[in-house]
């Protein structure tokens, strides 16, 4: 009668890390041309989508220009002009209106830009972390919408009503507002908010990976407001200072805000970093 041979025995150790994985692991590794590869991907996905939003856009811009024009027809008429925005070129209107609705296009699809954004991402991040895709979304949205809002409702009109108030040394001299040079101007003030409101979004990235701490951005707060001012004086379009401060509150409250974003994601990220793999 022939028997088996008995298995050999596998160490505990051995079979311990046999069976046992960590819970989340950052995505395979991609090649350098599987990285440009997966970019070109998502940047015509993303040009898909701005072309349909910028369609849509010109189509609905004949309603947001009257809404847009608001405040310099009432600045106008507070100052006792002549309430009224002129072209001085045949097609001055027509740029004007394709413009307005390219950028709204752009806006339109920004959900799906972000959402590529993410993907091209998320290879690199861990499993809990790519599922926060829809918080990253809908805050980078929300953040714009609200420097939009913000520059719509409380920094246009201020600008506008110092601009068109000020009087010079002679008084002969009245304002003819182009409509193009108008829209520059609102489309500076609100796409400018828009951006900078995306700050804490900006040091949530940086604080994922590791390049700023919670620490290092209160460390430098002084030069932060150095910054701020900078790009205030840049982005501002008048040269007194109260409108200056008013785009640089908004900034400064947000480096607040950037601040404890950063020391939720840094705390998380060092408490993830210190638990062994198999207490995952």
């Amino acid at each position: 009668m022939t028997t088996s041979p008995r298995p050999e025995s596998v160490p505990e150790s051995e079979s311990n890390t046999q069976t046992t994985a960590p819970a989340e692991e950052p995505a395979g590794a991609m090649t350098f041309f599987e990285h440009l590869s997966e970019l070109r991907k998502r940047i015509i996905y993303s040009l898909y989508a701005i072309g349909i939003g910028a369609f849509i856009g010109v189509y609905i811009s004949k309603y947001v220009i009257n809404f847009i024009i608001r405040p310099i027809i009432k600045a106008l008429t507070e100052a006792h002009l002549n309430a009224e925005l002129v072209y001085t070129h045949p097609a001055g209107y027509l740029n004007t209106y394709i413009t307005l609705g390219v950028y709204i296009g752009i806006v339109l699809a920004s959900p799906v830009v972000l959402y590529q954004v993410w993907l091209f991402v998320a290879p690199a991040l861990y499993k809990h972390e790519r599922s926060a895709v829809t918080g990253f979304i809908f805050s980078t949205v929300f953040l714009f919408v609200a420097g939009i809002a913000f520059g719509y409702f409380i920094t246009l009109p201020y600008i506008l009503r110092f601009l068109v108030s000020f009087q010079g040394p002679i008084s002969s001299i009245k304002p003819m507002i182009t409509v193009n040079e108008y829209f520059d101007l609102v489309l500076l003030i609100l796409l400018g908010l828009g951006l900078v409101f995306e700050l804490p979004i900006l040091i949530f990235f940086l604080s994922l990976f590791g390049i700023v701490t919670p620490k290092f951005l209160w460390k430098n707060f002084r030069y932060a407001i150095l910054v701020i001012a900078i790009v205030a004086a840049i982005v501002t379009p008048t040269p007194d200072a109260m409108t200056m401060l008013i785009f640089m509150a908004p900034m400064v409250g947000l480096y607040f805000v950037g601040i404890a974003v950063s020391a939720v994601v840094t705390r998380r990220r060092e408490r993830r970093l210190a638990t062994p793999a198999e207490a995952r």
